[in-house]
C-alpha cells in the first residue's frame, strides 16, 4: 500500500477535540534545543488540510521532532502503518484494534480473524515496534449503546492484545477513555508486559501514581495545555522524568492556542514547553529526557 494516500478522513472518525473552529494549519514553532520523539501519531487520518506522509516527517523535524510512532487502530490503519514504516526511516509502527473496533467485529464473528492478522503485522517487518492502541473505552461504548456484549467484546480483545505483547516482546500502547479502573484491573489479572505506554494519559495525579507503580510511561497530549486540564498537570507533575513522554495522537488534541485546528507532529514542540513548565524543569532537560525514556519505552534506537 502507498503511503501517498490516507486510509481514512478526519470527519468520518471520532472527534477528540470538541466544537470546530479556524481550520487553517498552525504556523510552526520555535525548534526544540534537543530532538524528541513523537510517540503516537495518525498520519493516515485526512485531516481537512491533511499534509502527506513525507511532507509531515519534514515538518516536524525542522522542529526538532525528527522521529515518530505511527499508530495503526483497524486493519486497514494497521496494514498502512507497517508499509509506511518500511518506507520512511524516521517511523515505527503500533498496529492493534482500537477498543471501538472490537465490538463490531464480534458481532460480525469477525473478531478473531482480525486479530490473527494484528499478529501476523506485527511480525511483519522489524520496525513494528508496538502492540496499540488497545484498551477500554467506556465513553464510546456508552454512546454507541453497544450493551454488555459490546463491552465484553472490548476487554477480550484488550486481553488479547496483552498477551500479543507479551509473546512478542512489544510495547503494549493504552487507550483509556472513562476506563481507569478496569483498565488497570486487566492489565493486573493478565500481568503488564516489560514495557507500556497509557497513551494520551488522562487521569489526575493518583492514577498516575497507580499506573506509575506498574511500570508505565506515562505520554502527554496537547491535553495538558487545556485550561480545564488542571487534574492531568498534576498528573504530569508527578511523573518521574525518567517516564514522561509526549505525543500529538494527530491529527487530534492540538495544543492551545491552536486547540480545534488541523494538529501534527511538527506541534509537539508547543506541548513539550508547556510540560517543562509543569514540570518545572529546563526544557533541553526535559527534551533529552523524553528523547530517551521514548528509546527505552519502544525496545531501541531506530
Amino acid at each position: 500500500m502507498s503511503t501517498a494516500e490516507p486510509t481514512r478522513s478526519r470527519a468520518a472518525t471520532e472527534e477528540k477535540t470538541g466544537a470546530r473552529r479556524d481550520r487553517e494549519r498552525p504556523p510552526a514553532p520555535d525548534p526544540l534545543p534537543h530532538p524528541v520523539v513523537d510517540n503516537h501519531c495518525h498520519l493516515d487520518i485526512a485531516d481537512g488540510d491533511w499534509l502527506d506522509t513525507a511532507g509531515a516527517i519534514a515538518a516536524a523535524a525542522a522542529v526538532g521532532v525528527p522521529r515518530i510512532v505511527q499508530i495503526g487502530c483497524d486493519l486497514p490503519g494497521a496494514r498502512w502503518a507497517v508499509a509506511a514504516a518500511a518506507e520512511h526511516v524516521a517511523l515505527v509502527a503500533g498496529v492493534a484494534l482500537h477498543p471501538n473496533e472490537a465490538p463490531g467485529l464480534a458481532a460480525a464473528g469477525r473478531l478473531d480473524e482480525a486479530l490473527a492478522e494484528i499478529e501476523q503485522l506485527a511480525t511483519a517487518h522489524d520496525k513494528v515496534r508496538a502492540i496499540g492502541e488497545t484498551g477500554l473505552d467506556t465513553y464510546r461504548h456508552a454512546q454507541s449503546r453497544t450493551g454488555e456484549d459490546g463491552r465484553a467484546a472490548q476487554e477480550e480483545s484488550f486481553r488479547r492484545h496483552i498477551d500479543l505483547a507479551k509473546r512478542l516482546d512489544k510495547t503494549l500502547v493504552i487507550h483509556d477513555r472513562d476506563a481507569h479502573d478496569d483498565v488497570l484491573r486487566v492489565l493486573d489479572e493478565e500481568g503488564v508486559p516489560e514495557r507500556w505506554v497509557m497513551h494520551c494519559f488522562s487521569g489526575d495525579d493518583a492514577f498516575a501514581r497507580r499506573c506509575l507503580d506498574r511500570g508505565a510511561h506515562l505520554s502527554f497530549a496537547g491535553t495538558v495545555t487545556f485550561k480545564n486540564a488542571a487534574p492531568l498537570r498534576n498528573a504530569l507533575a508527578v511523573t518521574p522524568l525518567d517516564r514522561v513522554l509526549v505525543e500529538t495522537d494527530a491529527p487530534f488534541l492540538t495544543p492551545t492556542p491552536w486547540r480545534g485546528r488541523p494538529n501534527a507532529s511538527y506541534l509537539v514542540p508547543v506541548t513539550v514547553r508547556a510540560m517543562a513548565e509543569v514540570l518545572a524543569v529546563d526544557l533541553e532537560e526535559l527534551c533529552r529526557a523524553i528523547d530517551a525514556n521514548t528509546e527505552a519505552a519502544f525496545g531501541g534506537p531506530w
